[in-house]
């Protein structure tokens, strides 16, 4: 039986999704945070500002406001069903945004590059970004994250070989290229951060790739043993930077580092990355025609 899709019922679950996701962590990224707290020494700044971060989740979740004041850029990754429209659920998840603004738990962050006009609703053109998959289930899953500017800002790319960082075309040049991103971030995009990795793929989708990284679980494994080895080897020698939480020092420079591989041009070798601020709001949706679910 083919899937049939309610659009008001599909609406309102994703105003519901927005909420959720600019109003409460995920559990295991509160966790994350609390091991890092736990971890940092008594007294110390590092332990004051995790700290100080783990209470606003807490109030946040409690009054049901937005846990930072830049609710970021609106980035949906959607799987949905054959024969979906993708214009049907693209409008819907449009209304959802602006009445998600209406009703602050968004900023309007939608700005128009020539005019420098806010569009007050947070849509405009491309705006919120959806990227569409098809799968073979009688549902939509709709991945949704809120990255901020100053993460963002962090975020970047590179190419190589790069002779500035003697880093050649394989793992041990992805790991000199993201330890030097990092290390240039100094604490900017709101440290500690969680840090997506795309090795691969054109300028697009390379950090396409390295945002879906960012809705991984913070303890899982990657399947590529390679790159599981260079996630665990990085995470243990960012957080020796000693950049710490907003870079006042400390243990706790990232929470997590997820890299995922795609196939690219023999010519070019990108590394993008995709730098998430401590404040790592993604949640995802499963929306079937009798329920919904939330993660």
């Amino acid at each position: 039986m083919a899937f049939k899709l309610n659009k008001e019922k599909f609406r309102d679950a994703v105003l519901e999704l927005i909420r959720l996701t600019s109003t409460e962590l995920p559990r295991d990224v509160i966790a994350a945070m609390e091991k890092a707290r736990d971890n940092e020494e008594p007294g110390s700044a590092a332990k004051s500002v995790l700290g100080s971060m783990l209470k606003n989740v807490v109030m946040a979740k409690a009054d049901s406001t937005p846990i930072c004041q830049d609710t970021g850029t609106n980035i949906h990754f959607v799987t949905i069903p054959e024969g979906i429209s993708l214009r049907k659920v693209e409008q819907a998840i449009i209304e959802a945004t602006q009445q998600a603004t209406a009703e602050a738990y968004l900023r309007p962050n939608a700005v128009d590059s020539l005019t420098g006009k806010n569009t007050g609703d947070n849509t405009g053109v491309m705006a919120p970004y959806i990227h569409f998959e098809e799968w073979d289930d009688p549902a939509i899953k709709l991945q949704l994250a809120l990255k901020g500017g100053g993460c963002e800002n962090v975020s970047t790319q590179y190419k190589l070989p790069d002779t500035s960082l003697k880093a050649g075309r394989n793992l041990e040049g992805v790991y000199k290229c993201i330890i030097d991103a990092i290390n240039k971030a100094q604490g900017l995009g709101c440290a500690p951060g969680v840090i997506g990795v795309g090795v691969g793929g054109d300028r697009a989708t390379g950090m396409i790739m390295a945002k879906k990284q960012l809705f991984r679980k913070m303890g899982d494994s990657n399947p590529v043993q390679q790159l599981d080895d260079l996630e665990q080897k990085l995470l243990v020698d960012l957080n020796k930077l000693g950049i710490g939480p907003l870079g006042f020092g400390g243990k706790t420079t990232v929470l997590g580092v997820k890299i995922g591989a795609v196939h690219r041009l023999p010519a070019s070798f990108f590394v993008s990355i995709a730098y998430m601020c401590w404040a790592d709001r993604h949640h995802e949706m499963l929306f079937t025609e009798s329920e919904v679910s939330y993660d």
